[in-house]
């Protein structure tokens, strides 16, 4: 039981965080795909009054869903050019998820003004709830359909005790269309908002292990090179917008597969995550490590070239101070590394051209000796 309410925590704690890079990433996308999907939808629903009108539905019915259908395509196409703007703007995605149940909202209240039982048994309208808080999957992003579910929970609960407060009488609520409105009716519509949230929310969460799973390195927990391409463009936007200089450092470990041939992959294994411990234990808490693959790593430094190749030489001299065991018992060794820096965005304006920039200079730290780091040509 413990360990269940300890797994509810993590999910809780989880969803409520903000997503990561790669999330945000797929999530903008997700949001531009809503945006379309709400403007196909949003013209299709200008379908539906004539519809109603010719089979049988009153006049003021269709006039509201006509003005409803024409509020919600307006607001469509606004949403659609803002989404076309990836990541722009950070509260976009609550901003439309908002929009989208507080329009359901919006009709229904409009129904019950015209007729008390359509403003709660109007299925069609009512599932446009349901599809809000399905949508915000696409966000991938856990608030966004915590904060759907609850709205549209919130506002539809207000709604059903508005409707009963204002019914004078028990037969205000009964319909030859729209059938009696029941609290316990309204309660099950209630209940099962609460449930297609919690749904929704976990297949968000189920999506944002397998993200994470895929843009962390195993062995170590560090980023993996997928994370650094989907995160790298914002932090060159924060430097041209916030100003400061921004430095990639390459760094591959000296002579690493004689550890593996010597000591077993094991040992090789033990060997990286001493040498991410101390890489860790030297850089800042805004600055990035990231492990590419095999015995290489970046880190990616908020200081000009010169500063960054103070502080990257500096974590070269610890690292070769701090004796690694490769078994217990076993003579100690010292692992040094090389490492080539290149600077933002002077040397190079993508991730590319900077680590083509960087892995030069690799090259000529390894023929000068290893043990090393290069921040010029020579």
């Amino acid at each position: 039981m413990h360990a269940t309410g300890e797994r509810l925590r993590e999910i809780a704690v989880s969803l409520l965080s903000r997503p990561d890079e790669i999330m945000l990433e797929i999530g903008a996308g997700g949001e531009l795909m809503v945006a379309r999907l709400r403007a196909v939808l949003a013209a299709m629903l200008l379908v539906l009054p004539p519809l109603n009108a010719i089979g049988g539905g009153t006049i003021q019915e269709t006039l509201i869903g006509l003005g409803g259908a024409i509020f919600v395509n307006v607001f469509a196409q606004l949403w659609l050019v803002l989404a076309r703007r990836p990541r722009r703007y950070r509260w976009l995605p609550f901003a439309t998820a908002g929009f989208d149940v507080t329009a359901t909202t919006l009709v229904l209240i409009a129904l019950a003004l015209q007729h008390l039982p359509a403003g709660l048994n109007s299925l069609i309208v009512w599932c446009g709830y349901l599809l809000s808080i399905v949508l915000t999957a696409l966000r991938s992003d856990g608030r966004v359909t915590l904060f759907a579910g609850g709205l549209a929970i919130v506002q539809y609960t207000a709604l059903v005790l508005a409707v009963f407060a204002l019914a004078s009488s028990p037969e205000q609520l009964i319909s030859s269309d729209y059938g009696a409105v029941t609290p316990g009716g309204q309660g099950q519509r209630v209940v099962l908002l609460m449930m297609v949230a919690l749904i929704t929310a976990m297949v968000v969460y189920r999506m944002q292990r397998l993200i994470e799973m895929s843009g962390t390195d195993g062995l170590t927990r560090l980023p993996n090179r997928t994370w650094l391409v989907h995160r790298i463009q914002r932090l060159f936007d924060a430097v041209r917008h916030d100003g400061g200089s921004l430095t990639l450092a390459l760094i591959d470990l000296d002579h690493f597969k004689r550890i593996n041939d010597d000591n077993g992959h094991h040992a090789g294994d033990r060997a990286l995550r001493h040498v991410v411990s101390v890489l860790r234990e030297q850089s800042g808490s805004s600055e990035w490590l990231v492990r590419l693959g095999g015995e290489e790593f970046v880190l990616l430094l908020r200081k000009p070239l010169g500063t960054a190749w103070e502080q990257v030489d500096a974590i070269r001299q610890v690292l070769a101070e701090r004796p690694f065991e490769p078994s217990r018992g076993a003579e100690p060794l010292y692992l040094t590394f090389s490492a080539g820096l290149a600077g933002y965005p002077q040397e190079g304006s993508d991730l590319s051209r900077l680590l083509r920039r960087a892995d030069r200079r690799l090259q000529q730290a390894k023929q000068q000796g290893r043990n090393r780091v290069v921040a010029r040509d020579t």
